[in-house]
């Protein structure tokens, strides 16, 4: 049972922290959730908490690292395909909406809250999201050297375009809007290949 009297979820214990940070993060916000919430909400004790993950700190950086997993996996299988590069650029901006919107908690979650880590966990996280934009970029450099893509905007102006519009997905996007995930993304992708064509 949870705080709440409501049985908390099933699963592994890990798991259940994670789904019960995230929720309370969603909702109240990172530095507005105790410990103590976190544990009654997953049903488990507060060494339960500390045997997988060292700290409050430990759980936010791991809401945002099974993203980033998830969307590094997929990205390196879209650049490692065999396909034309305009092809697996395009596969590459789209996946990387999906799973965003797919994923929204999460990462606004880590958004709003990147700056309340640590600075050992905030350069760590850095360090995995710079990884993941320069194997975006590298995709791009690609089609510039061989004149798929225009050359002339440098291919890190155009990575942080394009995640500048993933990072305010959170602000507008709405799973019962007019949009689904993979509109958005199309619509993302296809201006991001208008905006590298000759």
């Amino acid at each position: 049972m949870t705080g709440d009297g409501t049985p908390a979820a099933p699963g592994p214990v890990p798991q259940r922290l994670l789904a019960a940070a995230t929720r309370l993060f969603a909702d109240r916000g990172f530095d507005r959730t105790s410990v103590q919430d976190i544990v009654e909400a997953a049903g488990v004790t507060k060494g339960a908490l500390y045997h997988y993950f060292g700290s409050k700190d430990d759980l936010l950086h791991e809401i945002y690292s099974r993203l980033l997993r998830l969307q590094q996996e997929r990205l390196d299988a879209s650049a490692d395909a065999d396909a034309p590069v305009e092809e697996r650029l395009r596969d590459a901006a789209a996946d990387v909406v999906v799973t965003t919107v797919e994923n929204l908690d999460d990462a606004m979650i880590f958004f709003r809250s990147m700056h309340q880590l640590s600075p050992e966990k905030q350069k760590q996280v850095r360090a995995e999201r710079r990884r993941y934009h320069e194997r975006f970029r590298a995709l791009i450099e690609e089609g510039q050297r061989s004149g798929v893509f225009r050359s002339d905007t440098p291919a890190d102006l155009v990575v942080d375009y394009h995640f500048g519009s993933i990072h305010h997905l959170g602000t507008w996007y709405r799973p019962d809007g007019p949009l689904t995930a993979r509109q958005v993304a199309d619509h993302l992708a296809d201006l991001l290949l208008r905006a590298l064509r000759p």
